[in-house]
């Protein structure tokens, strides 16, 4: 009896990420409310495109990069140089932990993404959106929406 109360405080205590992959229309109304349409001269078109090619809309994405590294949640933030993971090396310009880039929570993701939008060099951080949306009309990914 002793055993199994201690197990199930152990459960409830124990806090496991669940994946959260939103849809893109809740995702731009997030995004919208955030202040991202038109943040440093980006649409919100750019934004949604953005976080469809780095994490295909996955709060608990990750991925581990060659250099040791790891690139975390939505918007794919890179340990070494935004968030920290415990180690001295790591920069944490953003000056949050990397597991709360993986939360259904996007408070941190955004805040995080809007320094890197404002302290490098625009969007050209994220290799998705170089590739898959820099340049183009990006109107329709918030069409349906409802979001102005």
């Amino acid at each position: 009896m002793k055993a199994a109360s201690i197990l199930a405080l152990i459960s409830c205590l124990a806090t496991v990420t669940e994946p959260k992959i939103y849809m893109r229309c809740k995702l731009a109304k997030i995004f919208a409310r955030a202040g991202l349409d038109n943040y440093q001269g980006f649409s919100l078109g750019n934004w949604i495109c953005m976080a469809y090619y780095e994490s295909h809309y996955n709060t608990t994405a990750q991925t581990v990069l060659e250099d040791g590294s790891t690139d975390y949640g939505i918007f794919q933030i890179n340990s070494y140089t935004w968030c920290r993971r415990a180690k001295l090396r790591e920069k944490n310009h953003c000056h949050v932990a990397c597991s709360a880039l993986l939360t259904d929570d996007l408070t941190d993701a955004i805040i995080c993404a809007k320094k890197i939008v404002k302290e490098t060099e625009g969007m050209n951080y994220w290799q998705g959106w170089k590739k898959h949306c820099e340049g183009r009309d990006l109107s329709e990914w918030k069409n349906g929406c409802e979001v102005s």
